[in-house]
């Protein structure tokens, strides 16, 4: 199924109808401001499950949280300095993939083996959105890519992925971007990926 939902101005009952989705086990695809991504509720490990077996090659590769704001950040993580949170809020929302030491609100299953979480804040009204809605992070991970794609189309993900997935949400095409992946849970930090968020600022920390 393919909702269209309006990418700076989300309609909130299409919103309802996603999360809807969501809160029953569901695997939904929207977009952020990066890339179209799957999603789940961070408590169903059958869409989990699901997910993994959309992206065989990736399923090692830990999953990532969206949140509404930066108090899921502190909610969901732990240990991120006073300092350091002060400039991640100014950042945020933005093209930042932020690695910290979970909080025990995450669920084992999706633990790395350093017991750590990758959070972001898209700067995507609809994930945002979401995220909102739901009142908790949503689980993501992001589409496989074909050799130098560099757009999402969602006629296209709707061709291959609409029979897999519950729901797919059209927020528009999208040119990809990749974006900044910052790991804080070692010191000193280490840049995991150098996307196109800004990485000047790093030095200070």
């Amino acid at each position: 199924m393919l909702v269209e939902i309006h990418k700076d101005s989300p309609q909130a009952r299409k919103l309802a109808q996603v999360v809807e989705v969501l809160e029953n086990d569901g695997v939904v695809i929207f977009p952020t401001e990066a890339t179209y991504v799957f999603a789940c509720a961070i408590e169903s490990k059958k869409a989990m499950k699901r997910i993994e077996a959309l992206k065989p090659t990736d399923k090692h590769k830990p999953f990532t949280f969206v949140c509404s704001g930066p108090s899921q950040f502190e909610q969901y993580t732990k240990g991120i300095p006073t300092p350091l949170f002060r400039k991640i809020r100014s950042l945020i929302p933005g093209p930042y993939v932020f690695i910290f030491e979970a909080s025990k609100l995450i669920p084992k299953v999706l633990l790395t083996p350093r017991s750590t979480v990758g959070v972001k804040m898209p700067n995507s009204p609809i994930a945002l959105g979401l995220a909102e809605a739901m009142n908790r992070p949503i689980v993501t991970s992001s589409l496989p890519l074909q050799p130098d794609q560099d757009i999402w189309y969602p006629w296209s993900i709707e061709e291959e992925y609409g029979r897999l997935v519950d729901l797919i949400v059209d927020g528009g095409d999208l040119t990809i971007a990749e974006s900044s992946v910052l790991d804080f849970s070692v010191d000193p930090p280490q840049i995991i990926r150098a996307g196109v968020g800004d990485l000047s600022w790093l030095e200070e920390y």
